[in-house]
């Protein structure tokens, strides 16, 4: 993506493997742990589909060289240019389609969003969490609600994910902040308060909140409604959701737990820098994107992330999950299907780009 302006990246990478040798034995239960990232060591091959990301597995040179064959083999040909530009043109469309096709029976909801993320959160609300999410561990040892490939999506959609992107998993997962948590994210010459620059403005969902949320490709809700379970017991906090996908977006306003004096969900296209949000800039305490820098040209994705930006208060995080390089799902592409390096388009029109640690 090239270099953050202004911010630093911490970026964490896990790649599923089944190499025995490298293991390092540690106790395996059949719980989530309780530290979600730096515990999850595979020490019995049969249970690698408990979690769909392993830490501290390593590939062997052979192996990488393998993934990069096959990568390099499925990328020599390209996608002609006039059906690039479509895909391009009509990238909504295709998500439309797909929502249309199986509305909010694809995935499940994403549960574990707390435990990866708990960012996500005021930190009051965190502490709170943690004590009761301990208090559920006590009285419930065997969890059924393990953050796994298979608990992610749905039976219908587990059949097409496997039909169209493939098995395994690989993800890149990480935060962005401000390099200087004191210093304004917009170009304002004036230096002017933020609190200032609300005080002029009309009201706007949200405009009373004092914690506030945005999730980039919300979908059909699976990280909404997890997310607003908890913020509708935390005062003074609000989400806003959107999606290019005008499909995605009545989903969620349609489903049961959406509530407007919690949530904000609305049709917006992150690639169209002349778009307005409908709430000012420098107002959001977080940005969460999982599985959504991935569906953007490359070559757009710097532009994307500095726009949104612009929408955090000094301080402020931008959360992010997307697919790492030499996923399964990459290496199962046919020839044909690669749109640039690493960019492929699937089967239904949508789109897939491969992360690495380096891409920032």
């Amino acid at each position: 993506m090239g270099s953050l302006n202004k911010m630093n990246f911490i970026t964490r990478l896990s790649a599923l493997c089944l190499r025995k040798s490298k293991m390092q034995q540690r106790h395996q239960s059949s719980r989530r742990p309780a530290v979600p990232l730096g515990s999850r060591i595979l020490t019995d091959p049969s249970k690698v589909f408990e979690h769909n990301m392993w830490d501290h597995m390593q590939w062997s040179q052979e192996e990488e060289e393998n993934a990069k064959e096959k990568a390099a083999e499925n990328s020599l040909v390209k996608v002609q240019w006039e059906d690039q530009d479509k895909y391009e043109r009509e990238a909504s469309k295709y998500w439309n389609e797909f929502y249309k096709t199986h509305k909010n029976n694809f995935f499940k909801d994403r549960n574990w969003l707390f435990l990866e993320f708990p960012e996500i959160l005021p930190e009051k609300r965190r502490e709170e969490l943690k004590t009761e999410q301990r208090s559920s561990e006590h009285t419930k040892i065997n969890s059924t609600n393990s953050f796994s490939h298979k608990n992610e999506t749905s039976e219908e959609g587990e059949k097409y994910w496997k039909k169209n992107y493939g098995g395994g998993s690989t993800s890149v997962q990480g935060y962005v902040y401000n390099k200087k948590q004191a210093k304004s994210l917009t170009d304002n010459p004036q230096g002017k308060n933020c609190g200032e620059e609300l005080g002029r403005l009309q009201s706007f969902p949200g405009s009373d909140a004092t914690y506030r949320i945005l999730e980039v490709g919300c979908g059909a809700g699976n990280s909404v409604f997890p997310i607003l379970k908890v913020l509708c017991n935390t005062p003074g906090t609000f989400l806003y959701c959107c999606d290019f996908a005008s499909g995605a977006v009545e989903l969620v306003k349609s489903h049961s737990s959406y509530n407007s004096a919690w949530c904000s969900a609305f049709v917006h296209d992150v690639c169209d820098d002349a778009l307005p949000y409908p709430f000012p800039d420098e107002i959001l305490d977080v940005i969460l994107l999982v599985f959504v820098l991935s569906t953007i040209h490359p070559d757009r994705m710097q532009g994307v992330v500095n726009r949104l930006a612009k929408l955090l208060k000094p301080g402020g995080m931008l959360l992010f999950r997307d697919y790492g390089r030499y996923d399964t799902t990459q290496l199962r592409f046919k020839k044909g299907h690669c749109l640039s390096e690493n960019f492929y388009v699937r089967g239904d029109g949508t789109r897939v780009y491969f992360f690495t640690k380096e891409n920032r």
